[in-house]
């Protein structure tokens, strides 16, 4: 696979896949947070130093293939525009005559934004004409979008067969590197910290995590269904009942490979998710019937830094309580805390845990935050990404 510093960009149109998929301010359609915005600047402006003229590809929120206004680009480009200090237009659609007069005309050093490419059912299903199109508009392909490297899509995937020279840009290669770094050639000990709601999304991570690490650290509500496997009573939390045999035989599975497994050893405990001005703090096996579980207790919570202590390498992915509710944010945030003033190598795997780093004020602390949740948590699956594999298919073409 190519990356970025590895091609030739002079005079010719690079097509940028990126991820402006960012928060809209509500009352007056700005964007509310440009952190997506400013990963690919280093990218985008290796392509405008080289004397390469740059179109940028995003969708934003989910159209499912119409043309919705409140989806438009048009906030992106002007804040795109005033970052860069240079007028970045966009174009009326990301196919079509129009589209490609734009781009065929678009000089060198100078950037054009396509609209939403999910105005187009096309993009999302793959589809070889449309990835045809959108490759008529590139020279070289450059990917530097890993939250979407996930999907099979037009123009992650698809765009790749058309285009002779395809690269990662700087932001993917980094996040492939890290990726190597912590979870294929770790410093060890290594350590994975999960979290979330449901055992059922995560069960393909633990299984995978399981011969690979050497700490595994359960918490979040999906914890529930590990307690209800040890013959815990868990009240009226969330648990998944069909994942309780599941759960058992993970448990079973990390003991035979000797992998220590941390579980709540006591909990944070409320009549609801609204009623925190109850909550209470109890021993695991002492959950009310008409309690449910909505954090990890203070026990469990130094248990937890305890353990990671000694470890080399540690990498997070899902909060331990409800963190956007207080009081539950509690463990969540002491966690994020303490891999910010940890002397290991911390990675915090995107979606709900980089808010919650973010929120507890210590992102510049942490070693590095993953900008995709769910292409972050397929790779802990093991799973290969098809927009990477398409750049890796058509660097072995070239």
């Amino acid at each position: 696979m190519k990356t970025l510093d590895q091609v030739d960009v002079s005079g010719k149109r690079v097509f940028l896949r990126v991820d402006f998929n960012v928060p809209l301010d509500k009352k007056d359609g700005t964007v509310a947070d440009d952190t997506r915005i400013r990963a690919i600047l280093p990218s985008l402006r290796k392509v405008l130093d080289g004397g390469g003229r740059a179109v940028l590809a995003s969708h934003l929120g989910r159209p499912k293939g119409k043309v919705v206004p409140e989806l438009s680009l048009a906030p992106v480009a002007r804040h795109l525009s005033g970052l860069l200090g240079m007028d970045v237009p966009l174009a009326p659609d990301c196919v079509g005559e129009t589209v490609q007069k734009m781009a065929d005309q678009l000089a060198p050093g100078r950037v054009l934004l396509l609209e939403n490419l999910r105005f187009h059912e096309a993009e999302t299903r793959n589809d070889p004409e449309f990835s045809r199109q959108l490759a008529d508009l590139a020279d070289v392909y450059v990917n530097d979008a890993f939250a979407v490297s996930h999907r099979a899509h037009a123009s992650v995937h698809g765009i790749t067969n058309y285009v002779k020279e395809c690269a990662a840009g700087y932001q993917l290669a980094k996040e492939i590197e890290t990726f190597q770094q912590a979870m294929v050639n770790p410093q060890r000990p290594l350590a994975v910290v999960i979290g979330g709601a449901k055992v059922s999304t995560k069960i393909g991570v633990l299984e995978n995590l399981i011969p690979k690490v050497d700490l595994l650290v359960i918490g979040g509500a999906m914890a529930n269904t590990f307690l209800k496997a040890q013959g815990k009573s868990v009240g009226a939390s969330l648990v998944e009942d069909e994942f309780v045999d599941t759960a058992k035989a993970l448990l079973d599975q990390a003991r035979r490979r000797g992998v220590r497994v941390l579980l709540p050893t006591d909990v944070t405990v409320a009549p609801a998710l609204d009623a925190g001005d109850r909550a209470r703090q109890v021993p695991v096996d002492q959950v009310p019937s008409d309690g449910a579980i909505f954090d990890v207790g203070e026990e469990t919570s130094s248990l937890i830094r305890r353990a990671l202590e000694p470890c080399a390498t540690v990498v997070w992915n899902g909060p331990l309580g409800a963190f956007e509710t207080p009081p539950f944010q509690r463990a969540t945030f002491d966690l994020a805390r303490f891999l910010g003033r940890s002397k290991a190598f911390t990675v915090v795997g995107g979606g709900d845990s980089a808010s919650a780093v973010a929120k507890a004020g210590v992102s510049d602390q942490v070693g590095y935050i993953s900008t995709g949740g769910g292409a972050f948590l397929e790779m802990l699956e093991g799973k290969v990404l098809p927009g990477i594999a398409a750049l890796e298919k058509c660097g072995q073409e070239s």
